[in-house]
């Protein structure tokens, strides 16, 4: 069987010159490039991945940590993500930290992560102030997505939280909408999030905007997820009469609260109104109005930015500008007027 090291004699190079040129990286010149890779026609070698990342002394590895595995927002951007690295030759270790002490204190501080990794990736996982200097003395190039945490030097790819929520609000107000509730992930839970917080505020710059003065009745902290949406259902119902819309701050939040209000008899739209943010795969089996993000392609876009540096390509000095991608509006069947008073 050929070898690796049989292609590096008969092209005259080491073995690692020949694990950077057929990766096809851009520290090997044109010309050796070609000797490379006629010498491995000639001999018929298929490049072994295990083979070129232990010449080039990579892991071919990035991690990526994640709070957990469920939410549909990171199975999004971590399917979309590992698509584009491992076209490129790279596999994902999966880090869920979750709310366990143990495992981020463990994935920080004891697992020797630059030895098993060449980059990491944070999806939607906010960071403690004291967690970022343990991450920034890893040396290892990383993105985040949607994390809430600014790690100093690498690039953030997200959307703009407020913008969605005063997007979510401003749909209702048009439709002639005044008592709106605000149904959100609490970002002090266990699985709590600033992007709740940032739309919550969108939320209210929109209503502010109306000249309408936020009712604290209608503004409800839940777990951020479909049962959350239930008990959210669960304590509006129970405070006497309902209001015309709802927003909900994610969409698994929202599909709670719509299958609770047609557990209550509650017809929506006619009812009342109900939007939320995602655009999450189930949304339209749902009929459910909302702000779409483009999951899959914040992971493509952050894979895309570690390819450079895992290439060899280093970075300028400069602190990069978040990739900030639009939202927009999809309407569907669980948004209408307002009902008359």
């Amino acid at each position: 069987m050929t070898t690796i090291d049989d292609v590096a004699r008969l092209a005259g190079v080491s073995t690692a010159t020949v694990s950077r040129a057929l990766r096809g990286l851009p520290t090997v010149s044109e010309t050796t490039r070609i000797r490379v890779l006629l010498a491995a026609e000639q001999l018929d070698y298929t490049v072994s991945p295990s083979a070129s990342r232990l010449a080039g002394g990579k892991t071919g590895t990035v991690a990526v940590i994640v709070p957990r595995i469920t939410p549909w927002f990171v199975g999004a951007v971590v399917e979309a993500a590992e698509e584009v690295l491992h076209a490129a030759g790279y596999d994902l270790l999966l880090y869920n930290i979750g709310g366990r002490e143990h495992a981020r204190t463990r994935l920080l501080h004891k697992s020797n992560l630059p030895k098993r990794v060449d980059a990491v990736m944070l999806v939607a996982t906010p960071m403690r102030a004291d967690d970022l200097a343990t991450i920034a003395s890893l040396a290892l190039p990383g993105v985040t997505v949607s994390s809430g945490t600014v790690v100093p030097g690498w690039p953030s790819i997200r959307i703009d939280d407020q913008a969605a929520g005063r997007t979510a609000t401003e749909h209702l107000l048009h439709l002639g909408h005044r008592r709106i509730a605000c149904v959100w992930g609490d970002p002090d839970e266990e699985f709590g999030h600033p992007a709740h917080l940032e739309r919550h505020r969108g939320y209210r710059e929109a209503l502010g905007a109306a000249g309408i003065s936020p009712d604290p009745r209608l503004d409800i902290e839940v777990r951020a997820d479909a049962e959350g949406g239930r008990a959210a259902i669960e304590r509006l119902i129970a405070q006497g009469e309902l209001p015309t819309a709802i927003f909900a701050n994610g969409d698994e939040l929202a599909m709670g609260v719509l299958i609770a209000l047609r557990m209550a008899g509650v017809r929506v739209p006619q009812q009342v109104s109900v939007i939320g943010i995602d655009d999450h795969d189930l949304a339209g089996a749902f009929g459910l109005t909302t702000v779409a993000q483009p999951a899959a392609e914040q992971g493509r876009l952050a894979a895309g930015t570690l390819l450079g540096p895992l290439a060899g390509r280093a970075r300028t000095g400069e602190e990069p500008d978040p990739v900030i991608l639009p939202a927009r509006l999809v309407v569907r069947g669980s948004t209408g007027p307002a009902r008359e008073n």
